[in-house]
């Protein structure tokens, strides 16, 4: 299994930074103009669409668990020649924010059990564009 670990610290607090990650419109603005569909109930299902080299790219999931404004965690599915839509070839994605006076801490896994090598990975919004722009969108925001 892979494991990415992202971390971010934004300067808001936790609460504007779940926001970010649960408004569609919020969403579309950091995620690479991706529509999000989702109630963000447990057992949900949850989708993030958009167009990717000319194409529709649709990855859906399942919401697995939501502690507003501290967790948020799903699983997603990202199509594949050959990789059929089962739970074994789901990604889960867990976003756990922690606010320490008037700034929160965002840390963001990616959980891959998918067939590819077993190297993890740790980045910081310096060297990932997506955790910069939502860093940007919420201290801008």
């Amino acid at each position: 299994m892979k494991i990415t670990t992202s971390r971010v610290v934004i300067d808001a607090p936790a609460s504007r930074v779940w926001n970010a990650l649960t408004q569609a419109a919020l969403v579309k603005q950091w995620q690479y103009g991706a529509d999000l569909t989702t109630d963000w109930n447990v057992g949900s299902p949850i989708e993030f669409c958009n167009e990717w080299n000319g194409e529709l790219f649709v990855q859906s999931g399942v919401v697995l668990e939501v502690d507003e404004p501290l967790l948020l965690r799903y699983s997603l599915f990202a199509p594949r020649p050959g990789l059929e839509n089962r739970p074994e070839n789901r990604f889960v994605m867990t976003y756990r924010l922690e606010e320490h006076a008037g700034s929160t801490d965002l840390t963001i896994v990616q959980e891959d059990p998918r067939e590819q090598a077993d190297v993890d990975e740790t980045s910081d919004e310096n060297g990932n564009p997506v955790l910069q722009a939502l860093k940007d969108l919420v201290e801008k925001g």
